[in-house]
């Protein structure tokens, strides 16, 4: 296969679209592209780096976790991590999760000309500069190097990662979230961090998103395909909903797909770790280190927020929640997966 093999259209957004995003998505300056069939969206930076990510080899012994953005991701990502790894809390704790649990494709949401003001203000400190300059080279080298065992994680499709993903022997985890909570908790986050940087309302974003608008959409495409693909031997399909109800009873599961084996107290241990006031307080799994360099707006929410299931009703006023109701509603007539407990 050759490094370059993509099988993908790849073609720029409606220009008078392409404008509108620019105004509310102001950390990306250039525009948006389209993917494939499905019109996966992405910053334009992507065009040059889906084929090394399609391409990407991939080993035995991985351990993938793939989500849409604000899935569970960065809690299954450190239970993930220490059950592969004996449960060192030493290590989880005094290296950053980013950095054991390498996102793939984060360096492609760094726009040059954000990228340049990120190094501008914090030139006068060289580690931090050190630390910007790294934040938008690709990881697929770092990757390829990599000795050991390899934790990666992404937010693209299944449709757009390496063919042999599933079947190469590697772990594969994917986390599903029910689009009203995902929507609310992805709406803070774009909100947060300056490589995105939204600016407007909720009802704006959720328009974005249920028209397939914002990063890594089309979400229903996204998550059915994993679904369709759940009973494959290396894939363990997990709903965010079910973690929150049960971090305990999902720790034994993970475990269980790892092939590891710890004592009821240890994953009681494990299972207090992941607390949700723990959590937020671990500047290991918390981005710390993004706020430290100014990646995050002021005064908004934080990176790790409420961690429940249920909370994003306030957000929905009564029109936008009859039409949101319909959207779901007929997305989930063509499948038999249903989120638990939603509402």
């Amino acid at each position: 296969m050759s490094n370059h093999e993509f099988p993908f259209e790849i073609r720029d957004i409606d220009p008078i679209i392409n404008k509108e995003l620019l105004q509310d998505f102001r950390g990306e300056r250039t525009g948006f592209i389209q993917v494939g069939e499905k019109k996966w969206c992405f910053p334009v930076k992507f065009k040059d780096h889906l084929p090394s990510f399609y391409n990407f080899k991939v080993r035995p012994d991985d351990v993938w976790i793939v989500t849409f953005p604000r899935s569970g991701t960065t809690l299954t990502q450190e239970m993930v991590w220490l059950l592969a790894n004996n449960l060192d809390y030493g290590r989880a704790l005094s290296v950053p999760l980013v950095s054991r649990f390498p996102f793939l494709e984060a360096f492609c949401l760094f726009h040059p000309e954000v990228h340049a003001e990120f190094l501008a203000e914090n030139r006068e400190n060289e580690e931090k500069y050190k630390s910007v300059e790294k934040l938008s080279e690709s990881i697929c080298t770092h990757l390829d190097e990599m000795e050991g065992r390899r934790f990666i994680k992404t937010h693209l499709p299944l449709t757009l990662l390496p063919k042999n993903l599933l079947t190469a022997g590697c772990k594969v985890l994917y986390i599903a979230r029910n689009p009203k909570d995902l929507a609310v908790s992805h709406y803070h986050h774009t909100r947060l961090i300056r490589v995105r940087d939204f600016r407007n309302d909720f009802p704006k974003f959720w328009n974005y998103f249920s028209n397939n608008l914002i990063n890594w959409a089309p979400y229903w495409e996204h998550v059915l395909e994993a679904w369709e693909k759940r009973n494959e031997e290396n894939l363990l399909f997990l709903f965010y909903e079910s973690i929150n109800e049960n971090v305990r009873k999902t720790i034994s599961e993970v475990q269980n797909f790892l092939g590891v084996n710890f004592t009821d107290e240890q994953l009681s241990t494990l299972n207090e770790h992941l607390k949700i006031d723990n959590f937020r307080k671990n500047k290991s799994v918390n981005f710390n280190a993004w706020s430290t360099l100014g990646i995050f707006n002021e005064n908004e929410e934080p990176f790790i927020r409420k961690g429940k299931s249920g909370d994003a009703k306030k957000y929905f006023d009564e029109e936008l929640e009859k039409k949101a109701n319909e959207w779901i509603e007929e997305r989930l007539k063509s499948t038999d997966m249903k989120f638990p407990n939603f509402q």
